[in-house]
């Protein structure tokens, strides 16, 4: 995600790969297993279920025993705080001295009283209370008169907000805190504290706080916690494992009818799954091994069905050789002997004579294609240069090129295009390609094209004549089809010529692809790896050639393009001499046949040039990827007619 420039980027990445090297066997494993997904969530769910219901009576259960535990301290605290003001009314009788004592004597045994009092009201809580008395406006450690009993330290145990509420108005009032002791090793505990501000025996004003211990409320809470904890946990589990298990009958024969559907990907079609039960599943058992039989009957009778037809048109093929040894003798001699025959005979005899020759070359396409069907094709890869096998298909093609006014012309052969092929299989598939160019060409010139790049070697034949319609780039390469049915076969065709051409390239490795428009002709590509045994990437040649009618197109859309940008920038230099889009103003002087305004009917051609571009082709299968090109509404000139110095 950093840049290489930026501070710390190469070590942040190789940090990160690091970090995320151990992780992509559980992400892959995450991805792939469907269970372990399941369960995860279900756990995930279920934990969360489990937090919100013990968060939920964890609340319930401390708020239930602060309620309760608040209801008895306000009673005992109000009983207690009735119990001092009766005793501070009271004095001489609280104290068992005679109502008629002198009153100076109160002022002295008022911090008598006071001790007195605490520790009488302390003592009915057994430990279930403390009991601390401070004077009013005495706040901090050191208080003058404060009593606490049970060790708890007055100062530091009653909270200074709740002294100041008590100390400035009237009532009882609480507040949670901690009790803290004076020995250095009693811990503190969690209180409520409970305060009044009441007057002793001589009218003077002190506070009396009441400090309730929470220790077995947070024991019981606690309790409460780690209960709810464990059986969260032993749930969590529970569920988890009831998950793992109940998915796991659903995922089984999943898993199972899946590799068994691997394996009869793989061929092997006596597969079934085991099936028991007469549930959802074992209908689905059921059902996938009805299909993998029927499938199997199929595929069975297809491949009886082919292999008969195989054999027949391999018999055939042979069968046929004898008697057509015999008929091309008998042939041979009438030919010969056809100047001593009438016009009507000689011409019977040199028709016969044709055809057989037609009839030869189909005998030995139908016994190549046999082969091919059975598998029995075998490749004979050595390293070739594609140059020689192109000259030699060029010099054999070079007759017909002459009768049809054609010129074949080759580039991008001044650098070696060297490949592991089987030299006579290539050279049938070019000549095929060349020899269809030619015929299909109309008397246009026939660009052969090589290049290498990468792993691989590209051969293109272009041709200017009738093209391909669209859908034909498809279908060119089935068996006995023909783009034109009434076009005659002049060069003694058989119509399998271009579907053994692409099982040639299927053997080696390759591809055979086909492009062509209405009109424009058409372009045949060979691809095949630089290397046997290699896979294909890309061609080094586009399957479109670069002058088609949409390159062509998009070149004067841009050009026009560029000379409008052009002259605009022009008018600006000059001051205006011209109006926005390069048209001139009245008065301007300009040169027929130049600036932007100028447009010819007829676009002009690219020349081809040798440095062909290397463009990713996903296509592996002849014909895919194959565009074409409709013809336009209009032409106002036969376009494929290539002008000097094109192709």
């Amino acid at each position: 995600m950093l840049h290489d420039g930026a501070p710390g980027g190469p070590v942040l990445r190789l940090l990160a790969r690091l970090v995320r090297r151990p992780l992509l066997p559980a992400v892959r494993m995450w991805r792939r297993n469907i269970q372990l997904r399941v369960v995860a969530a279900t756990l995930l769910m279920s934990l969360g279920v489990v937090l919100l219901l013990g968060f939920v009576v964890i609340g319930q259960v401390s708020n239930g025993l602060l309620d309760a535990k608040e209801e008895a301290a306000q009673s005992q605290a109000a009983g207690g705080f009735a119990v001092a003001q009766e005793r501070a009314n009271a004095p001489s009788a609280a104290d068992g001295q005679d109502p008629t004592a002198v009153d100076n004597k109160l002022g002295r045994d008022a911090s008598t009283w006071m001790n007195l009092l605490v520790k009488q009201l302390a003592s009915g809580g057994q430990t279930a209370f403390e009991v601390v008395a401070l004077g009013t406006g005495e706040i901090g450690p050191g208080v003058r008169g404060a009593r606490a009993s049970g060790d708890v330290d007055p100062a530091v145990s009653v909270p200074e907000a709740l002294r100041r509420a008590v100390d400035t108005r009237a009532g009882a009032y609480q507040t949670f805190s901690e009790i803290k002791y004076s020995a250095p090793n009693t811990p503190a505990e969690p209180a409520l504290v409970i305060g009044k501000r009441l007057t002793d025996i001589n009218g003077e004003p002190y506070h009396l706080y009441y400090l309730f211990p929470l220790t077995q409320e947070e024991e019981t809470l606690n309790l409460v916690k780690g209960t709810i904890a464990t059986a969260g946990l032993f749930v969590v589990v529970l569920l988890g494992a009831i998950a793992w298990l109940v998915v796991r009958q659903v995922v089984t024969p999943v898993r199972m009818a899946a590799g068994i559907a691997e394996r009869l990907s793989a061929g092997r079609l006596q597969e079934r799954m085991k099936v028991t039960g007469e549930d959802d599943i074992a209908r689905l058992g059921e059902a996938f091994n009805k299909m993998a039989q029927n499938l199997q009957n199929k595929i069975q009778q297809l491949e009886d069905l082919s292999r008969m037809q195989r054999r027949f048109v391999s018999d055939v093929s042979h069968e046929l050789r004898t008697p057509l040894t015999t008929v091309r003798m008998a042939a041979d001699v009438i030919h010969e002997a056809r100047a001593d025959f009438d016009p009507i005979t000689a011409r019977s005899a040199e028709l016969l004579a044709g055809q057989l020759d037609r009839f030869e070359s189909l005998l030995a396409d139908l016994l190549e294609i046999s082969r091919f069907d059975a598998g029995a094709a075998a490749l004979e890869a050595e390293p070739i240069d594609l140059r020689d096998v192109v000259r030699r298909v060029i010099d054999g093609a070079e007759p017909l090129a002459e009768r049809k006014g054609s010129r074949i012309r080759v580039l991008g052969d001044s650098q070696p295009v060297v490949a592991e092929a089987d030299a006579r299989r290539v050279e049938r598939v070019l000549r095929n390609l060349v020899v269809n160019a030619v015929e299909h060409g109309e008397g246009r010139d026939v660009v052969v094209r090589l290049a290498s790049a990468g792993g691989a070697v590209a051969v293109a034949v272009r041709d200017y004549g009738v093209g391909l319609k669209p859908g034909e780039a498809t279908r060119v390469f089935n068996r006995f089809w023909r783009a034109d049915p009434a076009r005659a076969r002049t060069t003694g065709g058989t119509g399998l010529g271009l579907s053994i051409a692409v099982e040639d390239a299927r053997l080696h490795g390759g591809w055979l692809q086909a492009w062509g428009e209405p009109g424009g002709g058409s372009q045949f590509r060979l691809t095949l790896p630089r290397t046997a045994d290699e896979p294909l990437r890309g061609s080094p040649i586009p399957l479109e050639p670069e002058d088609s009618r949409g390159n062509r197109a998009r070149a004067a859309a841009e050009k026009a393009a560029a000379e409008k940008a052009a002259a605009d920038r022009a008018a600006a230099r000059h001051g205006g001499g011209a109006e926005p889009g390069g048209r001139p103003r009245p008065g301007d002087r300009r040169t027929p046949g130049t600036g932007p305004d100028h447009r010819s009917p007829i676009p002009p051609r690219p020349a081809v040039s040798t440095a062909v571009p290397v463009p990713a082709d996903p296509t592996a299968l002849p014909g895919n990827g194959a565009r074409v090109v409709a013809r336009p509404a209009e032409t106002t000139q036969r376009e494929g007619e290539p002008g000097e110095g094109q192709v």
